[in-house]
């Protein structure tokens, strides 16, 4: 059983001493449009239509941290056609920052089955404990072989710990295939019932209750109901992108050993969906017509 400090989230760009322009990234062509508004405010010249005036000409108007309705551009400023493309939002990537516990052979996924079994009995939560949950495995088998089979379990219940069971080599314990099949832990996920069907097809687990965040996010997020990726719902939720690089997501999970970078793309796919599901899950239920009945009050 191995341990790995997980990788730390890239820093945004910034400029020194204000934090307001964390969030935006402003290139040469940008500023110098900028530059030109500000001197046609200073010779009171007549701003062009797309350009709303602001109350004070002499100070630059702040820059929104939150993000903004389709698109990248700040709040403040509606966007002409030749200035499209110029100011883009750059998400800070999010990483799992926790301690990664990466287990390949079957006493070690043994040990790490029975710590989660210890860990959800301390807590002695009224409910279900939630259980970040995803799998992987090799997306293209050889010619002329059957579909691979699952090749990495990842399982996380906390902001500090993740395990990485390499399942390829030390198939599923009897106590992990308890963990999973228990009704103390609500497995929570995108598209999780896809891989509860997976487990059942590869290992003959059923893995149990579960929670599919996209339907959880459609009950508790206003809007029309949509489906909703890991990474479309990460940026929801909290204004970071969830970096899904083609070379480790669809690269080899049935290595003889992960690669440190599969490690941290493991270990933060489950990370996020946990706390996901912790941010979802203490929201009040969407209630559009209450919203409309609000809207006709005011």
């Amino acid at each position: 059983m191995a341990m790995y400090p997980g990788a730390g989230a890239a820093p945004a760009s910034s400029v020194p001493g204000n934090d307001e322009y964390d969030d935006f990234h402003w290139d040469d062509a940008a500023e110098a449009e900028l530059q030109a508004i500000e001197a046609a405010y200073a010779k009171r010249r007549r701003l062009p239509d797309w350009a709303s005036p602001s109350p004070s000409p002499s100070s630059r108007p702040r820059y929104s941290q939150s993000p903004v309705s389709g698109g990248s551009t700040p709040s403040w400023m509606h966007t002409p056609p030749s200035f499209q493309g110029n100011v883009r939002a750059r998400h800070q990537p999010v990483s799992f920052r926790g301690k990664i516990v990466y287990c390949r052979t079957p006493s070690e996924v043994e040990k790490a089955a029975r710590d989660i079994v210890g860990r959800i009995e301390t807590i002695k939560a009224p409910g279900p404990v939630s259980l970040g949950f995803d799998l992987e495995w090799r997306p293209f088998p050889r010619r002329g072989e059957p579909p691979c089979k699952v090749a990495v379990m990842q399982l996380c219940m906390e902001k500090t710990l993740c395990y990485v069971l390499h399942i390829a080599h030390s198939g599923v314990p009897d106590i992990l295939k308890y963990l999973l099949e228990d009704n103390s832990s609500i497995k929570v996920g995108i598209c999780i019932d896809n891989d509860a069907r997976k487990m059942l097809n590869d290992y003959n687990v059923c893995v149990q209750p579960l929670m599919d965040l996209s339907i959880l996010a459609n009950i508790k997020l206003a809007g029309p109901p949509k489906r909703w990726s890991l990474a479309s719902l990460t940026q929801m939720i909290t204004c970071k992108e969830l970096p899904k690089p083609n070379n480790i997501r669809m690269g080899n999970w049935e290595a003889d050993v992960l690669t440190k970078q599969q490690l941290q793309y493991a270990a933060t796919d489950a990370y996020i969906s946990w706390y996901l599901y912790e941010a979802l899950q203490i929201l009040p239920d969407y209630n559009a017509e209450a919203e409309i009945e609000s809207v006709k009050v005011a």
